[in-house]
């Protein structure tokens, strides 16, 4: 591979085209976690606020730009989609969904034990063992995903013109 030329950035390869059979066994996690979910009980949407939640925090813009539009298709909200980064400070979130999105962030920060054991805390008032679970491994599944998507610099496609 050649040296780009001095000032500019190295150019990146696509992590899920260059290994696509580690990118099509994180696929088949994902698909087995959207089966996990729903089977405890966890609605697309509580899925989709994970998705984006976790897309929020590590700054991936392409995951955003993906979850975003599946959550608007599967009936969310504008205005739930807008305030999703201060799900604490509003009532807009049910108390499930609440719980795991405090789940699903203390779940890609395993170093705060203090946060974890709050949110793991929360989650056992309102959510089922199952479900617990599953928000764990969406969140898990998902923050994979960023960091494919970050450390590729997937770009984020410009709107379709109608």
């Amino acid at each position: 591979m050649s040296n780009p030329p001095p000032g500019s950035a190295p150019r990146r390869i696509f992590l899920d085209k260059q290994s696509p059979k580690a990118f099509h066994a994180l696929r088949q996690t994902s698909e087995a976690v959207r089966t996990v979910a729903a089977e405890a009980g966890v609605d697309r949407t509580t899925v989709e606020l994970i998705n984006l939640r976790v897309s929020q925090i590590n700054g991936c813009a392409y995951c955003l730009d993906l979850h975003t539009k599946a959550a608007l298709r599967g009936g969310e909200s504008a205005q739930r989609l807008g305030v999703l980064t201060a799900w604490q400070d509003t009532d807009l979130f049910t108390r499930t969904e609440r719980a795991a999105l405090a789940l699903a962030e203390a779940t890609i920060d395993p170093a705060n034990a203090e946060a974890q054991a709050s949110a793991y805390e929360a989650a056992r008032q309102v959510l089922t063992d199952d479900q617990i679970s599953a928000a764990a491994w969406v969140a898990i599944t998902i923050n994979a995903f960023n960091q494919v998507s970050i450390m590729s610099k997937h770009p984020v496609p410009a709107p379709r013109e109608a």
